[in-house]
């Protein structure tokens, strides 16, 4: 009779385990997926990181590539939405300067044209003159926008067209995007609620964002 019971009791413990490997395999460790589209190891790392610590609290999010000038949107779940050349702050740097939030940007000196490193609570907002945008540093008045129309259109166009990522350079902080990528990525992603934004640092190693833990930033929504 003893052997009968340790019989079952295997037939059980394996009954279990091929249970439990079969719901393993139905859900499978979600990984973000680049496709044909160029991504440094570091944005790969960043977009990767985000979800293995469900960082982004399963929101959409944006990794920033400052160094090459690009910008990757995630919807929730690590899926990419699309990537885009950006214009950045003129002046490299990855701290805020000074306080330019008391500032109009035409007030800003030279070395206040930094788009700050750092993890960032993104939502959605409008500027002063009611266009909408998606505010990632809300106290220094920082946001992802689209090309504004006026003198400098043309010339903001041909730079972002440039394969040179200094050429991108000219922002008084703010992340800008081509006016179609705001469109058809930012608004339906980033522009419809809470998300996240990862501006990764240029003057040291992009890892050490996260490793060393990260600065959240929380944004308020702006009706202005």
């Amino acid at each position: 009779m003893g052997y009968y019971k340790q019989l079952l009791a295997g037939v059980v413990m394996l009954a279990v385990s091929a249970g439990a490997c079969l719901h393993a395999q139905e859900l499978p460790l979600r990984r973000t997926e680049f496709g044909a589209t160029y991504a440094s190891a570091d944005v790969q790392y960043a977009a990767q990181w985000a979800l293995d610590n469900g960082d982004n609290r399963r929101q959409p999010y944006a990794v920033v590539d400052k160094r090459d000038a690009r910008i990757f949107v995630f919807s929730g779940e690590g899926q990419l939405v699309g990537a885009s050349p950006v214009l950045l702050g003129l002046t490299p740097g990855d701290s805020v300067v000074g306080d330019p939030s008391r500032l109009q940007p035409s007030e800003l000196r030279q070395s206040q044209r930094t788009t700050p490193a750092g993890r960032f609570a993104s939502e959605p907002g409008h500027n002063l003159s009611g266009e909408d945008i998606v505010w990632f540093d809300y106290q220094n008045k920082l946001a992802i926008h689209r090309v504004r129309p006026g003198e400098t259109e043309l010339q903001r166009l041909q730079r972002l067209a440039s394969a040179s990522a200094d050429d991108k350079r000219v922002s008084a902080g703010c992340v800008v995007v081509p006016v179609a990528f705001y469109e058809n990525v930012v608004r339906p992603t980033l522009g419809r609620g809470r998300g996240v934004v990862y501006v990764l640092p240029e003057t040291r190693p992009a890892r050490d964002l996260f490793n060393a833990g990260t600065d959240t930033r929380r944004a308020t929504i702006a009706t202005r």
